[in-house]
């Protein structure tokens, strides 16, 4: 049977994220690079602003204190991980694509709701999407279970007519065995490729 609805990751799928970058954007020293790897973008606490238990205030000032750096300082780095996190056209392209076939389209990202305030004031694509669950406002996170449940039963989805794109394996792992079916994204190209096999009818370019 052919898939009839489709749910795609947004960071290193809709939107470009590269936390290496932003490293060494941020810092010069490569000392300060690595205590910021370690200290915030590798640390639990990420983990816990993304699934909305830490809010981002608090999330600065515990930033400050493991890199006994100044809680402004943390604050501009937590702006520039916002304002680097731009649009992928050949993925929205996808995306477009998919609405404009009346295929339904959904969005379901590990984020934080302050970063996802953000880019909804910023870009318009998100009109696309008949749905999109964030984990910092539904406090619950990918790779757990819940969250799939939760954007399934929210928008009455069959698991085995659903598609979910994501470029983290643990969360495709977790979606499939929930009976989604999974392409764990690499390129534009590919994702369109697996994207129209699945589909059947339907085309995922444009």
């Amino acid at each position: 049977m052919a898939s009839r609805s489709v749910i795609f990751d947004f960071g290193g799928v809709l939107l470009r994220w590269q936390p290496q970058e932003i490293i060494d954007a941020f810092y010069e020293d490569q000392a300060l690079r690595s205590a910021l790897s370690r200290n915030v973008f590798r640390h639990p606490d990420w983990l816990e602003m993304d699934r909305g238990s830490l809010d981002e205030d608090a999330a600065v000032l515990r930033f400050a204190a493991r890199m006994n750096r100044p809680a402004p300082e943390m604050r501009r780095l937590l702006q520039l991980v916002k304002s680097s996190l731009v649009p992928v056209p050949e993925v929205v392209a996808i995306v477009r694509g998919l609405s404009e076939r009346c295929v339904p389209v959904y969005g379901l990202s590990n984020m934080s709701a302050a970063t996802f305030s953000y880019l909804s004031q910023r870009y318009d694509h998100w009109t696309l999407f008949r749905d999109i669950v964030i984990s910092g406002e539904v406090k619950l996170i990918k790779p757990d279970a819940a969250i799939f449940e939760y954007i399934c039963r929210r928008n009455g989805l069959e698991p085995s007519e659903t598609i979910f794109i994501d470029d983290h394996s643990p969360n495709t792992d977790a979606a499939a065995r929930l009976g989604l079916r999974t392409i764990l994204f690499r390129d534009a190209n590919k994702c369109a490729q697996e994207l129209n096999a699945l589909l059947g009818s339907h085309s995922a370019g444009e």
